[in-house]
């Protein structure tokens, strides 16, 4: 339902299979622990509340997807790159969600 509405409003996604077929490093917003019981294979694992200090490591990258459990922490992380400037950032949703383009 909500693809169809954002079709109808001339939003489109960005396309996830893409950015990681050019390259865009996954990064896992979640605990440790949860990064551990599942995760996005080649992720890298950043905990939200590590995001802010870790700008060097999302900046060397062309682009950055960040994924989380159900895409709340990743949409908290792409606030605060993109407040520190970093621009090329993707909430990917949830890693389960991500993971389906790897596939």
């Amino acid at each position: 339902m909500i693809s169809l509405i954002k079709n109808l409003l001339g939003i489109k996604s960005p396309d996830l299979k893409q950015l990681i077929n050019d390259g865009a490093v996954v990064v896992d917003v979640r605990s440790k622990a949860e990064f551990n019981s599942g995760h996005v294979k080649g992720s890298i694992n950043i905990p939200l509340e590590q995001v802010g200090n870790s700008i060097d490591k999302f900046k060397k990258h062309n682009h950055v997807i960040v994924c989380c459990r159900s895409g709340n922490r990743s949409g908290m992380a792409k606030r605060i790159l993109q407040a520190k400037g970093v621009s090329n950032v993707t909430n990917g949703g949830s890693w389960q969600n991500v993971n389906q383009f790897l596939n």
